[in-house]
């Protein structure tokens, strides 16, 4: 068994070669799942200790793409969170319909599940063709993967209970064009996504967005990061804008709490800058900042 003060030097050695040489920085990832997923990469690729990865990590340009896949974990589902879908559909929809053009932003998209869940929530709302979602990451092959909209009929199949409790208004299946053992997504509902590459530790704020939706992403990051993140998220909403962060997530000690009035506070629901009187969602309370 490995001495801990020797694993938690290999481990900062390993996070320092990924950041010297690549330039990732994951030291204010929350260390414990940080590990976690470090040691089951090393022993998935036969390597008996974390150090013994470095040399690698230094010399072959490629490897780096495979420690990012899975440091920053890329699990999702269509429609994960049913409850969250709902709210955004009975509290936020209302306000977006106000909005000639509708900027969205889903930071940590992963393999794009959730992206393509709320474009065809904003189709099912009549609202998918005046909105731009940016789904973003820092794992390029999980990009890669979501642009392509490819997903295994099983996956599918899984897929449907949950789009039928978030109010789904029609038949997931209607949404894809089927092949062997996959399906594709409907262009028009793909051609409304930008995927690109985006990193939550290091990069500024992103686009003017009326909605970011980023669930169960600010759980992996440690106290000082999840307040810089969300206060790159403040600042890339207009005022009035909304933020979802899913029933895992709070901003409770955060510091951005007196910036935020809390919409839906079970789907963790919030809104930028409220202006002082609210009755109805019209689009001259919701004047970009």
């Amino acid at each position: 068994m490995t001495d801990p003060q020797i694993h938690a030097i290999e481990v900062q050695l390993l996070l320092d070669a990924l950041r010297l040489r690549h330039g990732y920085d994951f030291n204010q990832y929350a260390r414990a799942s940080l590990e976690r997923r470090l040691h089951t990469l090393s022993v998935s690729l036969g390597y008996h200790t974390l150090s013994a990865m470095i040399p690698r990590l230094l010399h072959d340009a490629t490897f780096v793409d495979e420690v990012i896949a899975h440091v920053s974990v890329p699990v999702t589902e269509m429609f994960r969170d049913p409850s969250l879908y709902l709210g955004l559909r009975d509290r936020v929809i209302p306000y977006l319909a106000t909005y000639p053009r509708i900027q969205l932003w889903l930071p940590g998209c992963a393999t794009g599940e959730e992206a393509y869940s709320l474009a065809i929530l904003l189709h099912e709302e009549g609202l998918l063709n005046q909105s731009t979602l940016f789904a973003t990451d820092i794992n390029d092959t999980a990009l890669a993967q979501a642009e392509s909209g490819v997903f295994s009929k099983d996956k599918l199949r899984q897929f449907t209970r949950n789009y039928q409790l978030s109010g789904g208004k029609g038949v997931l299946e209607d949404y894809f064009r089927y092949h062997d053992q996959s399906a594709t997504i409907h262009d028009r509902i793909r051609q409304k996504i930008v995927f690109a590459h985006h990193n939550l530790v290091s990069d500024g704020d992103f686009a003017e967005t009326h909605l970011i939706y980023c669930a169960n992403v600010l759980i992996y990051f440690n106290d000082a990061l999840r307040n810089r993140v969300l206060d790159v998220f403040r600042k890339s909403l207009v005022r009035g804008g909304f933020l979802c962060l899913g029933p895992q997530e709070r901003l409770l000690g955060s510091g951005e709490e007196s910036r935020f009035a809390e919409l839906d506070p079970g789907c963790r629901i919030y809104r930028s800058h409220p202006p002082q009187s609210d009755s109805s969602p019209t689009h001259d309370q919701d004047v970009s900042s």
